[in-house]
């Protein structure tokens, strides 16, 4: 099964890093966050990866020619500097069979889910689309006040969080019939609609997962990977 990964935005919410390099390309402890997110396909077996560039393709088509990356099969693909996420992987259709399941993620985000799992719900509900739903890590303390007087207080867990779209997806190459256009985000109509004929499920995922949109994310990245966590 082939792994897409969308590695082609601008990276605007990271632009320290961003206006000299690819977001995808941006370094976790010495490793670039990309690589990082292979290497985790790769330890379930799966090693054909289709990346959809577009922002600085060159700097990630370079990094991947070296010879070290042999043990793979990657096609590198220009979807465009400024396609959408569910315009990139319409002008890939041509990569997959007309009843091929294939696998989609963002170039930015790090999680120790498992593969083999999330590709077995998949095939055992028999939908369109299977997408990984994470809580998002807990950014604030709850409080509750009566009075200038504090009642209540509690340091926030990811629990308290409802679930959102964490990437890691299974899709048939049906679904790109539902992608009208460059300009199409996956996010938005497509899911939508898939959602509404009751061809989308949700593979709850309550372990480690961790988005890079900042600075401050890629700072816990690196806390957290030193420390052994992922």
């Amino acid at each position: 099964m082939k792994v897409v990964i969308l590695a082609g935005g601008l990276g605007t919410r990271i632009s320290e890093y961003t206006k000299t390099i690819p977001k995808p390309m941006v370094k976790i402890n010495k490793v670039p966050i990309i690589e990082r997110i292979m290497n985790h396909y790769a330890k379930y077996g799966y090693k054909e990866f289709v990346l959809a560039l577009g922002y600085k393709k060159n700097i990630i088509k370079n990094h991947f020619n070296k010879s070290k990356f042999k043990k793979w099969k990657i096609n590198l693909v220009d979807t465009g500097r400024l396609t959408m996420t569910g315009g990139r992987i319409k002008r890939l259709q041509k990569y997959f069979n007309e009843n091929e399941n294939f696998m989609v993620t963002y170039g930015d985000g790090l999680s120790n889910i498992n593969i083999k799992k999330l590709v077995k719900f998949h095939i055992m509900h028999k939908k369109m689309v299977t997408l990984t739903a994470v809580r998002p890590p807990a950014r604030f303390g709850a409080l509750k006040i009566k009075v200038n007087k504090v009642v209540y207080f509690k340091e926030k867990s990811s629990l308290d969080e409802g679930w959102i779209n964490g990437g890691f997806f299974v899709m048939k190459k049906k679904f790109l019939k539902f992608i009208k256009d460059d300009n199409t985000y996956l996010e938005r109509k497509p899911l939508e609609i898939v959602a509404k004929l009751n061809q989308l499920k949700a593979f709850k995922h309550t372990g480690f997962w961790q988005c890079m949109d900042t600075k401050r994310d890629k700072d816990r990245l690196e806390k957290i990977i030193k420390k052994k966590k992922y």
